[in-house]
C-alpha cells in the first residue's frame, strides 16, 4: 500500500504549490508518486502547468510522477445506484402520488412517508460529506496499487476533509431512515420496491458504509496517512489551523507536521519590519499550541510558483537535494523543513529460482487477504478489492508462497512453470 501524504488547509494558504513540490520532490528521489486533487478548480493541473483528467496521466519532466484530478460530482450517478433508482421511482409516483395505494394506510404511516421524504431527499442522493467519501474511496483504491510508492493528495480546505470523517455515523442514520421506509408496511415495501429489489438496496448500502468505514482506518493509521497542515501567519490562518488541529486529534488523525507559507522575507525596511515581526509572532502562537508537531516556515517567493521548474526549487528548500532513497521498503526519513516517513509499495528481488515480492500492507491481517491468478497474472486482494501484481513470469497462484510477517506481505513467485 502507498504512503499517503494529504496536506490541508483554509483555501489560498498554498497548499496546492506544497503538495505538488513535495510530489515532485519524492520522484526525483526515485519514488513512483501519484499526485491528487479534489479541488474542482483545478488548481493543480494549473500549479503544474499540466492538463490533468480523472485517470493518472505522467507529468513530463518528471520521471515517475503522474497527476489526476477527481471530479466526484461524475461519480454519483454510478454510486448506490439501486436505491437512486427505486427512490426515484417512487418520487414519481410514491410518496407524494400514493394515489389509491394511500388508502391501505393509517394516517400515521403516510405522515411518517412524508416526513421520511422530507428528511432524507433521496432523488438527489443529497448527503452532507458524500462527494468526499467518493473522493477518498477513489483514493484508496489508488493507494491498494502497488506499483505507487506514495500518493500525495492536495485536499478541498480542511473542513471537508474533516466533514467527511462523520459520514459513517451519517450513512448509518441515513440508510436506517430508508430501511424504515421499507418497513413502514410490509405489503407497501413489496409494491413499491419488490422483495429482491429492497434486499439489494440494503445490501448496496452496507457494503458503501463497509467502504468508508475501511477509508476512515486507513487515514487514522500513521503506518499510512500523514497529514501536513498548510497556513500562513495571519490570524484567520492561525485560528483555523489551531480548530484544524484539535479537530484531526479528535478523530485520531495523524499529523505529521505545519507549514508557514508566505513569510514575509527580512529587509531593512520598516513596514516590511513590523510586518514581519507581527508573523513571527502568529508563528510563535502555532508552535505553542501545536504540541509535538513540526511547524516549518516558507518565506515568500519573489515570483509565482508556476510549473515544474519552480516547483523543484520549492522542494528542495522544504525537503533539501534530492537523492535517490534506497531500493527497500523502509521507512525512509525525508526532509528537513517538512518531514515524512516514506514507504516503497512494492520491492522486487531475484534470484536463479525465484522472484521475491515485498509489498506493504500496514495493518494487515491475514483474513482480509487473497490470493488468487488468472491467465498468468497474479491478483492481491485486500478487502475485497483486487490489484494485479506485475511479474516477470506467468504465475500460477498455487505456486506461490505467500508470508505476512508485520507489515511486509512476502511472495515467493517462481520463475519458471516447471519449479
Amino acid at each position: 500500500m502507498a504512503r499517503l501524504l494529504l496536506f490541508g488547509g483554509k483555501g489560498g494558504v498554498g497548499k496546492t504549490t506544497t503538495s505538488c513540490a513535495t510530489a515532485v520532490w519524492l520522484a526525483d528521489a526515485g519514488l513512483k508518486v501519484l499526485l491528487v486533487s479534489s479541488d474542482p478548480a483545478h488548481s493543480t493541473s494549473d500549479s503544474l502547468d499540466v492538463a490533468l483528467g480523472p485517470e493518472p496521466v505522467e507529468v513530463a519532466g518528471v520521471p515517475g510522477l503522474y497527476g489526476l484530478e477527481m471530479d466526484p460530482e461524475a461519480k454519483l450517478s454510478n454510486l448506490l445506484p439501486k436505491v437512486g433508482e427505486a427512490m426515484n421511482n417512487m418520487g414519481s409516483g410514491g410518496f407524494g402520488g400514493l394515489g389509491g395505494l394511500g388508502m391501505m394506510l393509517d394516517p400515521s404511516a403516510k405522515d411518517e412517508l412524508e416526513d421520511v421524504k422530507s428528511d432524507i431527499k433521496t432523488a438527489d442522493m443529497i448527503l452532507p460529506g458524500l462527494d468526499e467519501a467518493l473522493a477518498f474511496d477513489e483514493l484508496l483504491r489508488h493507494m491498494e496499487n502497488p506499483t505507487w510508492d506514495v500518493v500525495v493528495f492536495d485536499t478541498a480546505p480542511t473542513g471537508h476533509t474533516l466533514r467527511f470523517l462523520s459520514l459513517p455515523e451519517l450513512i448509518e442514520a441515513w440508510s436506517g431512515r430508508l430501511i424504515r421506509l421499507m418497513r413502514v408496511s410490509g405489503g407497501l415495501r413489496s409494491m413499491l420496491f419488490g422483495r429482491k429489489e429492497s434486499e439489494a438496496m440494503k445490501e448496496e448500502l452496507e457494503r458503501f458504509r463497509r467502504r468508508v468505514l475501511h477509508v476512515r482506518r486507513v487515514l487514522s493509521d500513521p503506518a499510512t496517512s500523514s497529514f501536513t497542515l498548510v497556513t500562513i501567519p495571519e490570524r484567520m490562518g492561525v485560528n483555523e489551523t489551531l480548530r484544524a488541529y484539535e479537530s484531526l486529534l479528535d478523530y485520531n488523525l495523524p499529523i505529521g507536521g505545519c507549514l508557514v507559507n508566505r513569510i514575509t522575507p527580512e529587509f531593512d525596511h520598516p513596514f516590511l519590519q513590523k510586518r514581519r515581526e507581527q508573523e513571527l509572532g502568529r508563528i510563535a502562537e502555532l508552535e505553542a499550541s501545536l504540541q509535538g508537531v513540526n511547524v516549518g516556515q516558507m518565506e515568500l517567493a519573489d515570483t509565482e510558483i508556476v510549473g515544474v521548474d519552480a516547483l523543484r526549487e520549492i522542494g528542495h528548500l522544504l525537503y533539501g537535494e534530492a537523492t535517490i532513497i534506497d531500493d527497500t521498503i523502509g521507512p525512509h526519513e525525508v526532509g528537513n523543513v517538512l518531514q515524512h516517513a516514506i514507504h516503497r509499495g512494492m520491492v522486487t528481488e531475484m534470484d536463479d529460482q525465484h522472484e521475491r515480492i515485498l509489498l506493504h500492507f500496514p495493518g494487515l491481517e491475514r483474513s482480509d487477504l487473497s490470493l488468487r491468478s488468472e491467465e498468468g497474472i497474479l491478483y492481491v486482494g485486500v478487502n475485497g478489492r483486487e490489484q494485479a501484481i506485475p511479474t516477470q513470469t506467468p504465475v500460477k497462484a498455487s505456486q506461490v508462497k505467500a508470508s505476512l510477517e508485520g507489515d511486509v506481505l512476502s511472495l515467493l513467485v517462481p520463475r519458471s512453470a516447471s519449479s
